[in-house]
């Protein structure tokens, strides 16, 4: 699956912000506006203001969305939910070439909100994946301690750990000392 560089920068940004949702008693990775500017500089989000606590509970709110649509059951559920977040995103499709980057489309209205830039072009990137026939590609960690979100972009969409190198290394090892100890039994 060819995607641009723009597309899977949001999706990128879509991962990490569902990502920050806190987990059973665990963290809240967007806890406050520190946070949130973090995340901001962490990807390199264009176009921001000075964000305020509004700023944080918009993207929270966000946040929950995208969560929707990694959990929908099917392609019209999450279609549904992806055409609800980018028309309230008020989605406004522009060409721009700023900060040394070449050409590229924008979805978000000059001066939109932190939380609008996120839900159109995450938004908008999530509806590429679903319109090319691509929604397995949104996974879940298949990990039992994890359950991180990622988008497979593999080729044979075989990909099943957020990150090979932690959790299907730390699932590879156990199972492997698993065989051992019952080989030495």
């Amino acid at each position: 699956m060819l995607i641009n560089h723009d597309t899977r920068c949001a999706l990128d940004a879509v991962v990490a912000l569902v990502n920050t949702t806190p987990e059973g008693d665990g963290p809240d990775g967007l806890a406050d506006v520190d946070a949130l500017r973090r995340f901001v500089a962490d990807h390199a989000i264009s176009d921001v203001g000075t964000l305020e606590e509004r700023d944080l509970v918009a993207v929270r709110a966000v946040r929950a969305r995208f969560a929707e649509v990694f959990a929908a059951p099917d392609t019209r559920r999450a279609a549904d939910l992806l055409n609800a977040m980018v028309a309230a995103a008020g989605t406004t499709p522009r060409l721009t070439d700023h900060d040394g980057y070449d050409w590229h489309v924008h979805y978000f209205a000059p001066g939109a909100s932190l939380a609008d830039h996120l839900a159109a072009d995450g938004g908008m990137a999530l509806a590429f994946l679903l319109e090319a026939g691509e929604r397995g590609r949104l996974r879940r960690c298949e990990a039992p301690d994890c359950g991180y979100a990622f988008v497979d972009l593999s080729r044979n969409r075989s990909r099943r750990y957020c990150d090979s190198r932690t959790c299907g290394n730390r699932l590879h090892v156990a199972a492997y000392r698993a065989r051992r100890r019952e080989a030495a039994g």
